[in-house]
């Protein structure tokens, strides 16, 4: 394996970079910036490079075997694959519920065997690197994008579960990476579409915000992500993403958590970052500022601005060659590390084992957060009308993979009785869809709802209070987000799945009719009606026919 003192300062500064491409093959483009320079790494993205899991493997081994033509050592390649919401490597994969579920299931041991299982799947594709656990502490309801992404609301928690799967991830021989330093989880805005200002001194990130990170930390988390997000009271005012700030990286997350471990940046075409001719004096102040490795997108002339300039920058001592050695150096520690591990066979992917293992931990999460109208479980005749309405699932962020689902709630209830209607819903249904709506369920004796973000989608809650007036026996299930309940406060029935995958309908109709208790605990509080750890636990009864 490579030394960093082989390297020739150029070589060592391209291992900071983290490329990305078009193409389910290699592009052209990739394979001249591999043949032309050294490079980090590549990030795989769902949209861009992903049909299966076999044409994952194929890409990966033939963007090895082109770095290794061209003398360069083991390369990184990265995906988003943190169950839930954000699954890079979808159709094919085990569809593991996100990090929310696994909080209200409130097991370390679940979190440990999902990412032991999620790593050795992303392992056997040839994936080395998981941009996972999401470390933030969603303490803001109206987080547009960490959300379910998170564990939940409690530091302690969110602590003891981001180390568990730190801990499982690197067990499987992949490279974990905590995110988004210093945390994510108090903001109101997209980072995304803008830099989201934090007003927080570091007493209150020691307490909140960072407890997962030094968790993470301590388990030997190999790699941490930076958030685009500003504290100007670290930084003298300044409205700097922690991205690009010293203050951030080397004396809080260096010298204070003592990482040691490689730091890469979020994606740097986030408008947090500046974007065009900037782009390449942010790069600069990154890379400065303490950053390893710099996330690029797939627009090539970006990936020139941001070379030039780094290349510039050194030329004129602008970046120390200290720091790019040492960076380098921390680089190929972990290329190393990953260069000693074993695939493991194809075969693990979706496997027996690891669907049980994601059907459980869905079983697990399903919260029962109301029953005031004492009508779970379900005791249907076998000729009774049941509607399910579900929306259709948009990406509500950048950060999104849930476009690529149908929910399947509909054909789960149908284990449990014959006669179900389903209903796919708009995502914010107008006031003639309500109508519309609201007259085909009209002859139901019983509609199960579900709701998706409904306090950003009005229309969901208009159905949903509609459905309530009419008198139509009505239960109500978040899909994603517990605070929907805000939406409508006086639905009687409501649960909590936090997510849509298979295995979530699967566990949400069996806790309907009976089959499976209702044991999830809620990992954020409901503002004003419910606090954390609140769940209705009870074994339920099976069902009786009518």
């Amino acid at each position: 394996m490579t030394q960093t003192r082989e390297l020739t300062l150029e070589q060592a500064l391209g291992q900071q970079l983290m490329f990305s491409f078009a193409g389910t093959q290699p592009s052209p483009e990739i394979l001249e910036t591999l043949r032309r320079q050294h490079v980090g790494g590549v990030t795989l993205f769902r949209s861009l490079n992903v049909q299966t899991p076999a044409q994952v493997r194929d890409l990966s081994a033939a963007l090895q075997r082109a770095a290794s033509d061209s003398g360069q050592p083991l390369l990184l390649i990265a995906a988003d694959q943190e169950g839930g919401q954000l699954m890079a490597i979808g159709d094919g994969t085990t569809p593991f519920p996100g990090h929310m579920a696994l909080g209200a299931a409130g097991s370390t041991e679940l979190a440990y065997q999902t990412g032991y299982a999620i790593g050795r799947e992303l392992a056997a594709m040839g994936i080395n690197v998981n941009y996972a656990p999401v470390c933030d502490v969603n303490v803001n309801p109206d987080n547009p994008v960490v959300g379910t992404r998170s564990f939940g609301e409690d530091p302690a928690l969110v602590a003891r579960l981001s180390a568990a799967m730190v801990e499982g991830l690197q067990a499987a021989g992949i490279a974990a990476v905590a995110k988004h330093f210093p945390g994510h989880g108090d903001t109101a805005t997209d980072s995304h579409h803008g830099t989201p200002i934090l007003p927080h001194d570091e007493a209150r990130l020691h307490r909140i915000e960072l407890p997962p990170f030094a968790a993470a930390v301590q388990a030997g988390v190999k790699m941490i992500m930076t958030a685009h997000i500003a504290l100007p009271a670290l930084n003298g005012g300044s409205d700097m993403p922690a991205t690009l700030s010293a203050a951030v990286l080397r004396k809080l997350l260096r010298r204070e958590l003592g990482f040691e471990g490689v730091i890469v940046s979020d994606a740097l075409e986030m408008k947090a970052i500046e974007q065009g001719a900037g782009l390449g004096i942010d790069a600069i102040a990154a890379v400065v500022a303490g950053v390893d490795i710099l996330m690029l997108n797939a627009n090539i002339n970006d990936q020139q601005i941001i070379t030039s300039a780094l290349r510039q920058a050194l030329r004129r001592t602008l970046i120390a060659a200290d720091d790019v050695r040492a960076s380098a150096g921390r680089i190929l520690a972990l290329k190393r590390w990953l260069g000693e591990q074993m695939q493991p066979p194809f075969e693990v992917i979706g496997c027996a084992e690891h669907r049980a293992l994601a059907l459980e931990s869905a079983r697990r999460a399903i919260t029962l957060v109301r029953d005031d109208a004492q009508r779970l479980p379900l005791r249907l005749s076998a000729a009774a009308r049941l509607a399910v309405i579900v929306p259709r699932p948009a990406d509500l962020t950048p950060a999104d993979t849930s476009s690529y689902i149908v929910p399947a709630l509909a054909d789960a209830v149908r284990h449990y009785h014959p006669t179900v209607d389903d209903i796919i819903a708009p995502l914010n249904p107008s006031d003639a869809d309500v109508a519309a709506l609201r007259q085909r369920v009209s002859g139901c004796d019983h509609v199960i709802v579900g709701t998706i973000n409904a306090a950003a989608h009005p229309g969901q809650a208009a159905l949903v209070n509609t459905l309530l007036a009419d008198g139509i026996p009505t239960t109500v299930v978040a899909l994603r987000l517990p605070y929907d309940l805000l939406a409508f406060l006086v639905a009687p029935t409501y649960l909590c799945t936090y997510g849509i995958l298979g295995p979530s309908m699967e566990a949400l109709a069996g806790a309907l009719f009976g089959q499976i208790p209702c044991r999830g605990q809620l990992p954020v509080s409901i503002p004003g009606l419910y606090p954390i750890g609140h769940g209705i636990v009870q074994e339920m009864e099976a069902p009786v026919s009518l």
